[in-house]
């Protein structure tokens, strides 16, 4: 499945964009963007679906995503009369030394912790989401104000969800970084087909061995367990868009249906038919 890189321009007169209830509940949208952004959604529950994270929310949800982590609209399937808020920004959209300022740098660690996406619950869901919706009605000045506000009150809660792992170390080298990031290409090219170790270690020239090492070492976990995620992860979205088991199995790169269960079941806790029904029907 093919994620769309959605294209961005700050408001008028704005270092930002917001954007209110664009009703895209009949669209699946699954898109990345270099901008970070919050996303506030009530009266609906729906599919948190963030990387290689997803899950569901019950009646509202609030998310603060960095750049460039593929994310599906938290409004796909939703029926209820909703609203949503979405803020979207640059990292640098208050200057290029913006994260630099000491006062900021609580701000600047939670920047950080957005490149894996962040869950917020409890009263910072429910305090934040009053804010946001107030944004618009403000001037361009009291909004900036406020969405400074809003950033701090994030930086400084307790009541938060990391959600997608993918995000490499950085105590990792340049060359291992590179070199997973091939395969992570190779694999999102090639998922649909069997993709032995031989084949990929021959890939990033290593040899097997060398490549099962460096690989547990990056990932902790092996080749063909992050492969096996890989493709539940496909899966699972096919399945959102109402693919059966059947037709999600092949399509995802497994070759038998009932390793397919299996796997599924041991990777989410749940068959494939329950996580359908449970996200499909709610």
């Amino acid at each position: 499945m093919k994620v769309k890189r959605e294209e961005i321009s700050p408001d008028l007169n704005s270092s930002f964009h917001i954007l209110l209830t664009p009703h895209l509940n009949e669209v699946f949208l699954w898109h990345y963007h270099p901008e970070y952004e919050i996303v506030y959604i009530t009266g609906a529950s729906g599919t948190r679906h963030v990387g290689d994270h997803i899950s569901r929310y019950e009646g509202s949800d609030l998310v603060f995503i960095g750049p460039n982590i593929p994310h599906l609209n938290f409004d796909y399937g939703v029926k209820t009369d909703h609203r949503k808020v979405v803020v979207q920004m640059k990292e640098d959209f208050l200057g290029p030394h913006f994260l630099q300022i000491p006062e900021f740098s609580d701000i600047a660690q939670l920047f950080e912790l957005a490149r894996h996406g962040i869950s917020f619950h409890g009263e910072t869901k429910r305090v934040v989401g009053e804010k946001l919706e107030q944004l618009v009605e403000s001037s361009h000045f009291d909004r900036l104000m406020s969405l400074l506000n809003i950033f701090q009150y994030l930086a400084t809660s307790t009541e938060m969800t990391l959600l997608d792992g993918k995000p490499i170390e950085n105590q990792y080298n340049l060359k291992e970084q590179q070199r997973l990031k091939l395969v992570h290409r190779y694999i999102e090219e090639n998922f649909q087909r069997k993709i032995d170790i031989q084949e990929m270690a021959a890939r990033v020239n290593l040899t097997e061995a060398a490549f099962c090492r460096y690989f547990k070492k990056m990932t902790r976990l092996t080749f063909t367990q992050f492969v096996n995620q890989y493709r539940i992860n496909q899966a699972q979205k096919l399945l959102l868009l109402d693919y059966n088991v059947t037709e999600a199995c092949f399509a995802s790169g497994f070759e038998s249906v009932s390793y397919f269960n299996k796997t599924f079941r041991k990777i989410t806790g749940e068959n494939p038919m329950q996580f359908k029904k449970r996200h499909i029907d709610q």
